[in-house]
């Protein structure tokens, strides 16, 4: 993966820390749109640092299988990806 692993590392980072407010937040039964609005934030988070994880693997892992004969391969995995992702 070429992706800038600091940068998703703390997205992560972020993401773990809000999940842990979220969890203080329903103990303190806080309104449920001030939570779901911090549920809603957290997936943002881990979009953005998937995205960028997506876009590292296009760049270069299905750019050097273009190369080889692994590209069908790859295709075969980003197309089951984003059949995942679309559900």
């Amino acid at each position: 993966m070429r992706a800038d692993h600091k940068k998703i590392q703390r997205k992560l980072s972020i993401a773990k820390g809000q999940l842990e407010g979220i969890g203080k937040m329903i103990d303190e039964d806080a309104y449920c749109i001030d939570v779901s609005n911090q549920i809603l934030a957290v997936i943002t988070l881990l979009k953005h640092a998937n995205n960028e994880i997506l876009s590292a693997h296009l760049a270069h892992c299905v750019h050097e299988a273009k190369e080889g004969e692994d590209l069908d391969s790859k295709m075969e995995e980003v197309s089951a990806l984003l059949d995942r992702m679309t559900k």
